[in-house]
């Protein structure tokens, strides 16, 4: 049975007055409310010109050769419009809905599904779901999530300093491996050449979408399969965390204490994190697969191989967490069978040879033949192929709790708490903003 990404739903209405309306015409075709049928991914009927949103602007010229090909190959139009950096897509969304000129398509994350509750088309029986494992499946809305690439956080090591250090990255599946590993290369730190075993930075103001986000995410979700919906569920329901697991991711995460580098572990910065690993400083660090382009780009960057290994905070835990962060959904009120037709044309080799060997995106559908040339890209892959992922849940959690969390992790790497006091702390913060 395939694994899906079934949603929890959060309870959430959208923040603005939501009225029923038509999204505006603004490329000439006419609205329609068309919900039901599924669409031949080879369909190449005439459409009236739809709109995407998207929310990835560094991909927008990659997005704009991904239209123009569809109107090449199929006579149909798409018009691109990226929305990002410092405007919040979501936000640009909520004003576009105000003002009745909603796209056909637009980006959203898990989170912010329920806000559109009532708005969006059933993908269901479209013919790239039987494609990929990494529909976004809500058990209230049906499929309303189209994924349109693959994103993984995990810890990301250098495999050549790995090797020197005789350390087996396939071997890194527990805590007692871990240490073991970390004692290892931080006795050889000088002759190889490196300033810390890992690169971890629990800076809050400026990485606190990290730790409170991607790694508190790995105790959501780590060692879990992607429809394990167990921890995310206990956090919704009032803020309850499981101690004796969070015992143990923070046992972990202290080792990332005593292990990383002191000038960036408190006080660094995203680009200090990155651009030493680049510069072979660090043999892991904490950040995930969307770092490939900055390591590429880096000056310093010797073209070492990279890979990722697991949060194994507990015997036994071999997965990375690996899926779309965010997903395509169709406006169930705009030129819905317009808007199947296109993410059925974009599952397929041209649309996909476009989003992978241009835009840099890992594939989530099965048959596709191209992998991106980013250096974390095979190592995701080979999780993908083995079925040793896990899901994305910690953009199921109450939205800012990220904000409050991540000062926890900062006070853990500073020493004014210990690993009892993390655990206890952590959980009465999250207790606390879930009563808000």
């Amino acid at each position: 049975m395939k694994r899906k990404l079934l949603a929890t739903l959060l309870v959430g209405t959208m923040a603005v007055a939501m009225t029923a309306c038509s999204s505006s015409d603004t490329n000439g075709g006419n609205a329609q409310n068309n919900e039901g049928g599924s669409s031949d991914a080879s369909a190449t009927g005439s459409y009236d010109a739809i709109r995407l949103v998207n929310g990835k602007p560094e991909v927008d010229t990659q997005l704009q050769t991904l239209a123009a090909k569809y109107k090449e190959e199929t006579g149909n139009e798409i018009q691109i419009e990226s929305i990002g950096g410092d405007t919040s897509a979501s936000d640009a969304l909520k004003g576009y809905f105000q003002a009745g000129n909603m796209p056909d398509i637009f980006v959203s994350e898990t989170n912010q599904f329920a806000d559109w509750d009532g708005y969006l088309a059933d993908l269901s029986g479209e013919a790239w779901c039987d494609n990929t494992q990494y529909e976004y499946v809500d058990e209230k809305m049906g499929t309303i999530g189209y994924p349109y690439m693959v994103e993984a956080t995990a810890i990301a090591y250098n495999a050549d300093v790995l090797e020197k250090a005789g350390v087996d990255p396939a071997s890194l599946t527990s805590p007692s491996a871990y240490e073991e590993a970390f004692a290892t290369i931080d006795s050889k730190k000088d002759e190889l050449g490196l300033t810390a075993v890992i690169g971890y930075c629990a800076e809050p103001n400026n990485l606190g979408w990290s730790t409170g986000t991607h790694i508190f995410a790995q105790y959501l979700d780590s060692g879990l399969k992607a429809d394990d919906t167990t921890y995310i569920d206990m956090l919704n329901d009032g803020g309850k965390i499981d101690e004796a697991r969070m015992t143990s991711f923070a046992k972990f995460i202290g080792m990332f204490n005593k292990y990383s580098d002191p000038e960036l572990l408190v006080d660094g910065t995203y680009d200090n994190q990155v651009g030493n690993f680049a510069a072979g400083k660090y043999a892991f660090v904490t950040q995930g697969s969307w770092i490939g382009a900055s390591l590429t780009a880096n000056e310093n960057y010797s073209g070492f191989k990279v890979g990722f290994a697991p949060y194994a905070f507990e015997d036994g835990m071999d997965t990375i967490i690996a899926g779309p962060s965010s997903y395509w959904a169709v406006y169930s009120e705009g030129n819905v069978e317009a808007a199947k037709a296109f993410l059925n044309w974009c599952a397929g080799d041209s649309a996909q040879n476009i989003l992978v060997n241009d835009a840099g995106f890992i594939s989530p559908f099965d048959d596709c033949k191209y992998e991106p040339s980013d250096p974390f890209a095979a190592s995701v892959i080979s999780y993908m192929q083995a079925g040793k992922t896990s899901g994305w849940h910690t953009f199921l959690k109450k939205s800012g709790l990220e904000n409050r969390t991540c000062q926890v992790f900062a006070d853990y790497a500073k020493g004014s708490i210990d690993e009892s006091g993390f655990v206890t702390t952590i959980g009465q913060v999250i207790t606390d903003y879930y009563a808000e």
